[in-house]
């Protein structure tokens, strides 16, 4: 059985989206044993635009 973790990031810029911290939050994770399993988008703005995201990590209970 897993166990998993939602971490949501804001998006940056306005014609360009970035999710600043991403690589450290990954890093950050793994140290502490999850596994990061990929993202889903949390909100969407005007035309669809991705506002946040959650990334999502698991490990085993």
């Amino acid at each position: 059985m897993y166990e998993y973790q939602y971490i949501r990031l804001k998006a940056t810029g306005v014609m360009s989206v970035e999710f600043k911290d991403r690589q450290e939050v990954i890093d950050r994770y793994a140290g502490e044993g999850w596994r990061y399993a990929g993202w889903i988008p949390a909100t969407l703005g005007a035309y669809g635009a991705v506002n946040q995201i959650d990334l999502i990590f698991e490990r085993e209970k």
